[in-house]
């Protein structure tokens, strides 16, 4: 069939309540992309051209055009973080002041409360600013990036698409851009806050006390290493979790999808215990993952405390003999702590700085792939009369070494209806997507009204023919709003003929809100025939010049599908039709019936022609009148 992936959503929902429907964005509320949007995209593409191996060009290249506003976060950020500097310097005045009482005493004291004061309240302010300035910049970068994919996989061929899991698409616009808009947010304030606080306390504890600057110089690397040591066991045994949770969440979908057949089958208590199996290993990881994080915390916490007992030895060594003051004994301390905290921080946060690089070339499957579909747009199409010419057609997929197509021909006046029929394999969805341009011939033309197919624009192509896949595809909205998807500005008396063709009229007029029915994501609140009618009226909005029907009505009954074949014999005759279907049925009146085997053409002729001319199509036709079956069921195809 088409190349088609349908991914299904599983979504939780509280017992007694009504999910909440999703917004679905209206038609008046879509926005175009912008000038700057597009130039972004381009800036985009350049980027990981030029820079594919190289991931941290590409996170500094997103903040082009955004210097200013990451100055104006500098700016407040600093202001935010002056109380860690300032009130250490404070408190030490204060208590030189009170442990050596003057005159100026009191003045003292009061002077640098007030002015640790002032520092602290401001902090909340400057915070705020320094959020929104950087959030502005954070959050844009995020928009434009996600906004660059979607238009990036909108270029891609179909091809890529069929050999790419929808799934690892979807993670890469939603989890490796949020990984990658948090890197930032960790570089940009970690690195900041961790250079910021280093220099200025180096600076201050150089001028004040060399001794005590050589001490930092020495002691704080041994302790942060030190610490770091301890961790690593923890590290080490929460990647066996994770790693014991992920088989296990693959176990856990692999059950749910298996669930009809289990219980089908009476092995309820056999699934059940497979599952224990995995269950019971993460228990036993998760057991020792707590007892890790608790020993290793306790220790990290001694570690910790007995370093910074040493750095208030020191330095009240340094007080005893008269080297730095009292004051200065909480300055030196509240600085230790602080530096090593700083260095804790940075070392901890590698594995997001690296998850998040990881994501920046992540991201460069798409951004960077050079699977683009090609638009020559060398001659114009105006408008389209539905001629169609195969002219000694060959296809050959990448991954395959036998020709999927040969020396394919067919000819097709514009209004005639065609149908390919054939067993699973034969080609017959390769045609369709040849004529609708997902994939080009390895050899040989196809021919649009006379024009080579590979000069057309192939969007101005598309806009004048319709595509009705087997696996039909409705998104959550009204009926109304799903019909208007073929044509935006269709009117409800449009929408209402559409339906009337397809047969759709007869269940909707039944629905309490008949048009305005809110159809739930997927389609679920409706049935396979259902979809498909609706799918059907849809294609038909759009007045196309050309109508591709992949199996569109296989969820159908027989006398619905005849019915909708009348429709499109009276209604559209100028309609150029091409069907494939496995029910002789659904095409015994096309125009003619092209018998596909192997990838060629095994028979052409009408109805009545192929029953006393082709083999494949009579055996079929008599199995199927006989007692039922299809193509697949009678030439032995799963």
């Amino acid at each position: 069939m088409l190349f088609h992936k349908k991914e299904k959503a599983l979504e939780g929902q509280q017992a007694g309540t009504k999910p909440e429907k999703p917004r679905k964005v209206r038609w008046s509320e879509r926005r175009e992309p912008s000038e700057a949007g597009l130039e972004r995209f381009q800036d985009y593409l350049q980027t990981y051209s030029t820079n594919k191996d190289h991931p941290i060009k590409i996170l500094c290249s997103f903040y082009k055009g955004k210097q200013k506003k990451l100055v104006e976060t500098g700016f407040f950020l600093i202001l935010q973080r002056s109380p860690i500097w300032i009130i250490p310097i404070a408190t030490s005045n204060i208590i030189n002041a009170a442990t050596n009482p003057d005159a100026g005493s009191l003045e003292i004291i009061l002077l640098n409360v007030m002015v640790a004061l002032l520092f602290i309240m401001q902090n909340a302010g400057t915070n705020y600013l320094a959020t929104v300035a950087f959030a502005s910049v954070n959050r844009g970068i995020e928009g434009s990036l996600r906004n660059a994919m979607v238009r990036k996989l909108q270029q891609l061929s179909i091809m890529f698409h069929k050999e790419v899991q929808s799934g690892r698409l979807q993670s890469k616009i939603m989890r490796d851009v949020e990984n990658v808009t948090e890197l930032l947010n960790q570089i940009f304030r970690t690195l900041f806050f961790f250079v910021l606080d280093i220099s200025v306390i180096i600076v201050i504890t150089l001028r004040k006390s060399p001794m005590v600057f050589l001490f930092f110089l020495v002691v704080v690397p041994f302790a942060v290493l030190t610490m770091r040591t301890f961790k690593k066991p923890v590290r080490e045994k929460n990647q066996e979790f994770r790693s014991e949770m992920e088989n296990t969440q693959g176990a856990v979908a692999e059950m749910l999808e298996m669930i009809p057949v289990a219980r089908a089958h009476g092995l309820q208590e056999v699934e059940i215990s497979k599952m224990n199996t995995y269950l019971n290993r993460i228990v036993d990881r998760g057991y020792n993952l707590d007892l890790i994080n608790a020993l290793f915390g306790a220790v990290n916490w001694v570690v910790f405390q007995s370093f910074q007992m040493i750095c208030l030895a020191f330095t009240a060594y340094l007080a005893v003999k008269g080297k730095i003051s009292v004051g200065e004994v909480v300055l030196y301390q509240t600085y230790f702590t602080s530096l090593v905290g700083q260095i804790s921080t940075l070392i901890n946060i590698y594995p997001q700085i690296s998850k998040g690089l990881e994501s920046v070339k992540s991201i460069g499957d798409i951004m960077g792939n050079s699977h683009v579909e090609e638009n020559n747009s060398i001659v114009p199409l105006g408008e389209l009369k539905g001629a169609v010419k195969f002219v000694n057609v060959d296809f050959k997929y990448p991954d395959s070494d036998k020709n999927t197509l040969s020396d394919f021909t067919l000819d097709v006046k514009p209004g005639e209806s065609i149908a390919l029929v054939g067993e699973s394999g034969a080609g017959k969805s390769t045609v369709l997507n040849l004529l609708i341009g997902f994939i080009p011939p390895v050899s040989g033309k196809i021919l649009i009204d006379g024009i080579n197919m590979v000069n057309l624009d192939i969007n101005e192509y598309r806009h004048q023919i319709a595509v009705v896949p087997q696996n039909t595809i409705l998104f959550s909205g009204t009926i109304l709003e799903n019909l208007r998807w073929g044509d935006k500005n269709a009117s409800e008396e449009e929408c209402i003929r559409a339906c009337r063709l397809a047969c759709a009229d007869e269940f909707i007029e039944r629905m309490p809100d008949k048009y305005n029915t809110y159809i739930e994501q997927g389609g679920s609140n409706v049935s396979g025939g259902q979809k498909q009618r609706l799918c059907i009226a849809r294609a038909l909005l759009k007045k196309p010049k050309i109508l591709i029907l992949d199996d569109s009505t296989s969820a159908v009954d027989t006398a619905t599908d005849a019915k909708i074949r009348k429709a499109f014999l009276e209604e559209i005759p100028a309609t150029t039709k091409l069907i494939i279907a496995q029910r002789i049925s659904s095409v015994q009146d096309a125009d003619r019936i092209i018998v596909m085997d192997d990838g060629k053409v095994n028979g052409i002729g009408t109805h009545e022609e192929l029953l006393k001319s082709n083999e494949i199509y009579r055996e079929v036709y008599e199995s199927q009148t006989g007692g039922g079956g299809d193509f697949d069921e009678k030439r032995g195809e799963a």
